[in-house]
């Protein structure tokens, strides 16, 4: 059997649609910020895209900011704020926030005086879902973007960030959505891009991908293939739950991303499973992507009231449309019989 793809929260496949969209702007030689025939093209490119990511975000485009992916929109959202923030949140949005927001066993975080609040609408580890209230003042879209329904003009929520290479777009590109009339100051001084709120020639050939991924993805939402997704990730951890019961699935308590399952199995640690499972052929991962690299254990575990042990013996699985059940029935085959050589070697 080929390799096996299931690490879509860390990043999904590009799309064909944002490849094509790529390689039409490839050819586009203009400046957006142009007056010129050739900067006008470059420019109604980038609106186009613009667009595109503002209608599957169900927001208006003037408030949409091209940055280079959500790293940089949390830190131009969130820096200099002094924003609350749980430990269960992305180490990009930790590094501007204070993180003493309460958190439940099954990843729901206590909210209070939400125009002071930085809250992730998913997260990427466990998938679990957050309940976002009115006026909050800046959330993380990222993980949520094209796999749940999400309305940013309805949202109540005064910033939301995303990035492309979530979605199937491609990566170094991200976007800050803004309520309408919030001013944002920008962090880099330069040539007055993006209406003055992130200076920078933009980045054509990558925004013009990560629109038509956005309406890609829009459309995968409305087709109900994030439905059949989630289809898949039940019989993924039944089949794993049957078979060894001493499994604990995270946050299974809890609304979950269709895609996402985290679960711990106790004295045999994440990246030794990983590694596992990577020379068995499936690419898994054993938290988020930004820090799985790293040998520690998952901060997220941590903060909903795992132990040091029990965390750092996570794994994660996140699949996508393109995931199929014999894929999933595979990996669970060769999870189990990797599982089984680790006891019997204990």
């Amino acid at each position: 059997m080929r390799r096996a793809y299931l690490d879509w929260n860390a990043t999904a496949p590009l799309r064909a649609e944002a490849r094509r969209a790529m390689e039409a702007a490839m050819d586009v030689v203009g400046n957006p910020s142009s007056v010129h025939t050739e900067g006008r093209a470059a420019k109604a490119m980038m609106e186009r895209a613009r667009a595109q990511v503002a209608e599957a975000l169900g927001a208006q485009a003037a408030d949409i900011v091209f940055v280079s992916g959500a790293t940089e929109a949390a830190a131009l959202a969130m820096a200099g704020r002094g924003l609350r923030v749980a430990g269960v949140e992305h180490d990009a949005v930790l590094a501007w926030g204070e993180a003493e927001l309460d958190v439940s066993g099954d990843g729901i975080v206590a909210l209070s005086e939400p125009a002071c609040t930085c809250v992730q609408v998913a997260n990427s580890e466990t998938g679990v879902v957050q309940t976002l209230p009115d006026g909050l003042a800046v959330s993380d879209w990222t993980q949520g973007f094209g796999k749940i329904p999400l309305a940013f003009d309805w949202s109540g929520v005064e910033m939301a960030f995303i990035s492309a290479h979530k979605i199937g777009g491609p990566k170094g590109v991200g976007a800050l959505v803004l309520k309408r009339g919030l001013d944002l100051q920008a962090r880099i001084k330069g040539g007055g891009q993006e209406m003055g709120r992130r200076h920078g020639t933009e980045n054509l050939i990558g925004i013009a991908g990560f629109g038509a991924a956005a309406q890609a993805a829009a459309q995968d939402l409305a087709d109900g293939a994030w439905s059949r997704v989630e289809k898949l990730r039940n019989i993924l951890e039944k089949t794993l739950e049957d078979a060894a019961q001493s499994t604990i699935f995270v946050g299974k308590g809890a609304d979950r991303l269709p895609n996402t399952s985290m679960f711990i199995a106790e004295g045999w640690k994440g990246e030794t499973q990983v590694m596992a499972m990577d020379l068995a052929g499936f690419a898994v991962s054993a938290g988020s992507a930004c820090s799985s690299g790293k040998v520690r254990a998952s901060g997220v575990l941590r903060a909903m009231g795992y132990s040091e042990e029990q965390a750092a013996c996570a794994l994660r699985v996140s699949l996508g449309p393109q995931t199929t059940e014999a894929e999933v029935k595979a990996f669970c085959d060769a999870w189990l019989a990797a599982r089984e050589k680790k006891m019997s070697r204990a």
